[in-house]
C-alpha cells in the first residue's frame, strides 16, 4: 500500500495507522517530578483504608479511656462520646495517612468506651467497700429513685420499699451491679458513636 492512501483499492478496507509515542526527555521528567513534589500529600498519595492494628489501638484506647474517665465524673454522656472520639484521634496520630472506615472507627470507639466503663466499675466496687463512700453512694441512689418517681409517678409504698431495700447490704450490692452493667452497655453505644463521629470529622478534614 502506498503511504497516504486511506482505503485499500481492492477491498475498500480502511487503513489503520499506529502512532508511536515519543519518549519523555529527562528534563521533562524532572520538571514533572518537581511539580508532583510541590503538590500536597493528600493529592499525590491516595488515602488508604486498612484494618485496625490492635497493638497500636490498645494504647490509643487506653489513653482515651483515662481522659474520658475524668470527663465522665462531670458529664457521663460527654465523657463516653469523648472516649470514642479521642481513641480515633490518638490512633490516627500513630498512623498518619491511614483512613479508618466508619465501622472500624466505631469498633475502636466502643473498645475505648469499654475500657472507660471498666475503670468506673473498679471505682464503684472500691467505693462500696469504704463505709463513708458507701453511704454517699446510697444517698445518691436514693436521690435518683426520688427523681425518677417525680418524673414518673409511682405508688409511694413501692418507692418506700425500694429505698428500704437499697439500704440493705444485698440491695446495695444489687444496685451497684446494675449500675455497672448499665454503664457497660451505655459505654459501648456512646463510645462507638463517638468513634464514628471522629472518623467522619477527621476524614472530612483530610479531604479538604
Amino acid at each position: 500500500m502506498e503511504e497516504g492512501v486511506p482505503f485499500c483499492p481492492h477491498c475498500a478496507a480502511p487503513q489503520i495507522r499506529v502512532v508511536m509515542a515519543e519518549p519523555v526527555s529527562n528534563s521533562q521528567g524532572g520538571a514533572s517530578g518537581q511539580d508532583a513534589g510541590a503538590l500536597p500529600a493528600s493529592q499525590t498519595v491516595p488515602v488508604l483504608a486498612v484494618p485496625i492494628r490492635w497493638s497500636q489501638a490498645f494504647r490509643a484506647c487506653g489513653l482515651a479511656a483515662l481522659i474520658a474517665f475524668l470527663l465522665v465524673l462531670f458529664s457521663p454522656v460527654v465523657g463516653m462520646l469523648a472516649a470514642g472520639f479521642l481513641a480515633v484521634t490518638f490512633y490516627r496520630q500513630h498512623r498518619p495517612g491511614i483512613a479508618l472506615r466508619v465501622a472500624e472507627a466505631a469498633k475502636l470507639g466502643a473498645f475505648a468506651g469499654i475500657l472507660c466503663s471498666c475503670l468506673l466499675s473498679f471505682v464503684f466496687a472500691g467505693a462500696a467497700t469504704v463505709p463513708d463512700a458507701r453511704a454517699k453512694l446510697q444517698d445518691e441512689f436514693i436521690e435518683s429513685i426520688q427523681k425518677v418517681t417525680a418524673w414518673f409517678p409511682a405508688n409511694p409504698a413501692d418507692m418506700k420499699a425500694a429505698i428500704d431495700q437499697l439500704k440493705t447490704p444485698r440491695g446495695f450490692a444489687t444496685a451497684v451491679i446494675e449500675l455497672c452493667v448499665a454503664t457497660f452497655l451505655l459505654s459501648i453505644v456512646l463510645g462507638g458513636l463517638g468513634g464514628a463521629l471522629g472518623s467522619a470529622i477527621l476524614g472530612r478534614r483530610d479531604r479538604s
